[in-house]
């Protein structure tokens, strides 16, 4: 069972960061014992993700790549998920949501199908021909900028557990009671400085200052990064 590092001060609380960029800087103060470690790698998850790690990878030194996972949006509903996919084919679904929406298999096709599409042009996008990192016995950060229902992380932390990740560490800058439920039974350690509970739950909440990326920001960070 994971272990849970919180901020005790941020329980609860609305607009706390001023955006990912300032998140991702409170973030590396509590992953301050991974700062130079050749054996710990950072996977941001793309879009929101890549902003928050921006200040990680640069303030601690390790190297960072992109985890591209896409949530599966309910189709009359973009904003909400049932599930996730990884760009490595890996699927989590959210089985209570699925028989509660009365998901049809054709209708869970149709997104998977949908959401393959959008992997591949990301990997393509965002990574080129850049092989993947050899995660073997090595430490990895999966870094987004918020969980709601945990999906995307579940299904990117089993991926990388199949790579043979010594360990896996959670590092948001908030979440869901609900999601942070969800990980702790799949990954090491989850670092999230804003937990909240409660019926209903957004990321944007956490922050003063939230937009949707576009993969053109995305590009311009990793050119930043050099990456």
């Amino acid at each position: 069972m994971a272990e849970v590092v919180d901020e005790p001060r941020l329980r609860n609380r609305r607009h706390v960061f001023n955006d990912r960029f300032h998140a991702g800087e409170q973030l590396v103060e509590k992953l301050v014992e991974y700062k130079d470690r050749v054996d710990t790698y950072v996977l941001s998850i793309p879009a929101g993700g890549v902003q928050v790690a921006f200040t990680i990878v640069k303030k601690l030194g390790l190297p960072l790549d992109l985890a591209v996972t896409c949530k599966l949006h309910i189709p009359w509903n973009k904003e909400a998920g049932f599930g996730a996919l990884t760009w490595d084919g890996i699927l989590f679904l959210n089985e209570s949501l699925v028989s509660a929406l009365r998901l049809t298999s054709e209708d869970i096709e149709t997104c998977v199908a949908e959401e393959r599409e959008v992997i591949r042009r990301r990997v393509a996008l965002f990574r080129h021909d850049r092989p993947f990192p050899d995660l073997e016995g090595r430490i990895v950060v999966i870094v987004d900028d918020g969980l709601a229902s945990g999906y995307s992380v579940l299904a990117t932390a089993e991926s990388i557990r199949r790579r043979g990740a010594r360990e896996i560490v959670v590092s948001i800058p908030t979440a869901s009671t609900a999601a942070i439920n969800l990980l702790k039974p799949h990954v090491d350690k989850i670092i999230c400085l804003n937990i909240r509970s409660g019926p209903i739950f957004a990321v944007a909440d956490a922050y003063r200052l939230w937009y949707d990326l576009e993969d053109k920001d995305v590009v311009e960070i990793l050119r930043r990064l050099e990456f």
